[in-house]
């Protein structure tokens, strides 16, 4: 590991914003690997992320966090203090507010929460490739309104436009450090727990709006064969009967997709063959209950 102690500069960062600002997919464009989960649906994120950007003078290590919301369940409130906890331990806050949509009540909410910390704070302008120029000039000037911020950047994670740009303001505030991990490690993560995440992306997708915050996913055991071929089994857990009907589909449909979806995202993540062992469980309203919480890992 390389320490250019003086003119060597690492810090943590990360992005806050309503859920659906883009934030997840930000991280992933930056980091340029799939790291955190992406999914239209609120409250997809529920485990602080880090992934690492590698400069040669500089390590800007991201944090990705669940996005703030009013807490309707003890999952809710849990997600909310790790929110919370984060925020107070980075040096950079980038505020994501979607360039399609104008600036409302949440995203003035959660620029009150950040104002008082000592991160710098910079705004970023996200889904700058869904509108035109006109309007994007509208929010940027919307943004300037809305706080103080030491920068404001517009971007497009799906096109790539100014992510270099957003990544070079953020390291620029950084605070001048040895290196924090080594060389080429793009996510402190451990596998398992990412493995969890793409099954359960997978699962979220094209589920009815009140499933996803239903759905968790444990990964119970990984077994590496001689072969080079890595057997997983996991258990999707839903909190009642009827979502259970729906995540397994007619004569397992949906459960198949799911299995076939999540295992070509796993097969990236490890390089190699993957045989997935899916089963749908019900642990009866476990966002409000403690005991089966810490079992899901909140």
């Amino acid at each position: 590991m390389q320490q250019r102690e003086g003119e060597y500069h690492a810090g943590f960062a990360c992005f806050v914003g309503r859920p659906n600002a883009g934030k997840s997919t930000l991280t992933n464009a930056i980091v340029g690997q799939k790291i955190a989960i992406t999914s239209p649906k609120p409250q997809t994120t529920r485990h602080t992320v880090r992934g690492v950007v590698h400069r040669p003078d500089a390590q800007l290590v991201l944090v990705d966090t669940p996005g703030l919301h009013r807490p309707r369940t003890l999952l809710g409130e849990r997600l909310n203090d790790l929110v919370r906890s984060t925020w107070s331990e980075v040096d950079v806050i980038g505020l994501c507010l979607p360039a399609d949509e104008e600036i409302g009540r949440g995203d003035r909410f959660i620029t009150g929460e950040i104002a008082e910390l000592k991160a710098t704070l910079v705004a970023i302008v996200t889904k700058i490739d869904l509108v035109d120029r006109g309007t994007l000039a509208q929010r940027l000037l919307a943004v300037q309104e809305l706080g103080e911020f030491a920068d404001i950047v517009p971007v497009s994670a799906v096109s790539g436009a100014q992510v270099q740009t957003l990544v070079d303001v953020m390291i620029g505030h950084l605070p001048r450090s040895p290196q924090l991990y080594p060389d080429g490690m793009l996510t402190d993560e451990p596998e398992q727990v990412l493995m969890a995440e793409l099954i359960r992306e997978a699962a979220l997708d094209g589920v009815r709006d009140e499933l996803p915050h239903s759905i968790a996913v444990l990964v119970e055991e990984v077994q590496q064969e001689e072969s080079g071929l890595t057997k997983i089994y996991a258990d999707i857990y839903v909190e009642r009967p009827s979502q259970k009907a729906i995540v397994i589909g007619h004569q397992a449909s949906r459960l198949k997709e799911v299995g076939t979806r999540a295992r070509r995202e796993i097969e990236d993540l490890v390089g190699g063959r993957v045989y997935l062992d899916l089963h749908v469980r019900v642990a009866k309203d476990w966002q409000r209950d403690p005991k089966q919480l810490r079992r899901l890992g909140f």
